[in-house]
């Protein structure tokens, strides 16, 4: 599947992409800018926890750089915002089954607990489904612009044949006029 520039940038879809990475976005920088606020060290790993959430000064960087990745897309909008929310899904999803299996060890240098291994699911499912709103589907109605891309040929049969069905409905009173 290809998730190219099939809407143009004023469709309503784009404000669901927008407004999806936006409220993420504020929400993870609220979550970064409360590490900062706390004066966590970089590597620390001793369960300091804002918002129910163990953290360290790393992890409060990496969610501040995705905040703004997030609102950034927002800003621009369009097929942009619901890509980047996409791919944002896909590394949070992948983010928390990797530290789920670093809980406890040595390697899990951004201290995460099972709580942020569910937060991460889930803001990485929310995510992806603000960004795949409209465009991943499996029952996309024929007028969408994503439908009509992945099946040119029946768009084409329907575009022409639209013009004959108004003058076949235009044409039927007349012909049950004259039986």
């Amino acid at each position: 599947m290809r998730l190219r520039d099939e809407l143009p940038l004023d469709h309503r879809l784009s404000r669901v992409y927008g407004v999806g990475a936006a409220l993420c976005g504020l929400l993870l920088l609220l979550f970064g800018c409360l590490g900062f606020a706390g004066s966590l060290t970089a590597f620390g790993t001793d369960g300091t926890r804002i918002a129910g959430l163990s953290t360290n000064g790393l992890l409060s960087l990496i969610s501040v750089l995705f905040g703004l990745l997030l609102v950034g897309a927002a800003v621009v909008g369009g097929n942009l915002a619901s890509t980047v929310n996409i791919a944002v899904g896909v590394l949070f999803v992948v983010s928390g089954f990797v530290h789920l299996f670093l809980i406890g060890k040595e390697a899990n240098i951004l201290d995460f607990g099972m709580s942020n291994v569910v937060f991460s699911f889930l803001m990485g499912l929310l995510v992806m489904t603000f960004g795949m709103y409209g465009r991943v589907s499996g029952g996309l109605a024929h007028d969408n612009p994503y439908w009509r891309r992945r099946h040119p040929e029946q768009a084409a049969r329907e575009t022409t044949a639209a013009p004959l069905r108004g003058v076949a409905l235009e044409a039927a009173p007349d012909q049950l006029a004259e039986r």
